[in-house]
């Protein structure tokens, strides 16, 4: 086990939605949370990150910070999703070897598993089939993060592990409909469909898709546990083990907003993935499981939208 009490992490990236909750989650531990603002420090400069790194001596590193977003951010910005994402990894990863961080947590994702791979996915699926193009460019990035990681450890003995969430959402989610996952838009365009009386909301693709989906907080204490208990070369799956159709996720969005009229799908738009649902065994086995529920979510996610957002 890792103690964290009285420990110095870094959290990059906690402006984000699941940065925020990792800090919050870390500071229930007794921590010095360490956080650097996107205006003084850039990580995409390995000059910046070597010199913060150098300079501040954290224990630990969760690394959080990612370019994010939906199919049609993927679509229209692969350079950054791909560049972006791969320069924050490197950086990060590469400078704690250097200054002797103690353990490294580096947040991978679900989209860098195989588009078709057997449901539910395992980690050991990484890498055995053709990725999901809508999100390759993201996934390619992540996937360099973990292989990293893992090539630390085979080199020299670090304490780097990846961690692979699934959908997430919550308070602090990203709702800008051109940049947004699916389920912040969703629940973003039911508002305005509520708040305009309208007679129907359109939903992107068949509503087919079946998507995993968890609550920021339950994923920040899921990193939190895992930062402490876990240590080994393979990624482990952080999820609920449970998923919805994203029909059954437009209706469920329904009931919390509040909005009665009716949903139709636009069969133009992309499906993506035809589903993702996560092996969270071996994080069962470790003994930790998501508390969340769904509706319990949204509600809580709606509250906040409704207050900060809308």
């Amino acid at each position: 086990m890792y103690a964290l009490a009285n420990k110095k992490i870094w959290v990059a990236g906690h402006n984000g939605m699941v940065g925020r909750a990792c800090c919050a989650a870390l500071m229930r531990q007794n921590t010095e949370v360490l956080t650097a603002p996107r205006d003084t420090l850039d990580l995409t400069r390995q000059d910046q990150v070597e010199k913060w790194l150098a300079d501040t001596k954290p224990d630990a590193v969760v690394v959080c910070a990612a370019q994010v977003g939906g199919i049609l951010a993927n679509n229209t910005y692969p350079v950054e999703f791909l560049y972006t994402n791969i320069m924050i990894a490197s950086n990060i990863i590469r400078t704690a070897h250097e200054v002797g961080v103690e353990k490294l947590l580096f947040l991978g994702s679900s989209c860098a598993y195989p588009k078709d791979a057997a449901q539910p996915i395992a980690e050991a699926a990484l890498l055995s089939g053709a990725l999901e193009p809508t999100n390759q460019w993201y996934a390619i990035a992540k996937i360099a993060g973990i292989k990293l990681c893992q090539a630390y450890r085979t080199q020299y003995g670090d304490d780097f592990i990846s961690v692979m969430p699934t959908n997430l959402y919550g308070t602090h989610d990203n709702f800008d409909l051109a940049t947004s996952h699916v389920l912040p838009a969703l629940l973003h365009k039911c508002h305005q469909a509520k708040a305009a009386g309208a007679a129907n909301m359109e939903v992107w693709g068949s509503g087919n898709p079946k998507r995993e989906f968890m609550y920021v907080d339950d994923c920040a204490e899921g990193i939190v546990f895992l930062l402490q208990n876990y240590s080994a070369d393979a990624p482990i799956n952080l999820g609920v083990g449970r998923d919805v159709s994203i029909t059954q996720l437009a209706k469920a969005i329904k009931d919390v907003v509040g909005f009665t009229g009716d949903l139709t799908f636009n069969a133009s738009k992309p499906d993506g993935s035809p589903r993702k649902l996560l092996d969270v065994s071996a994080l069962t086995q470790l003994g930790w499981q998501a508390k969340t529920d769904l509706h319990t979510g949204l509600k809580h996610t709606y509250e906040w939208y409704c207050n900060n957002i809308a």
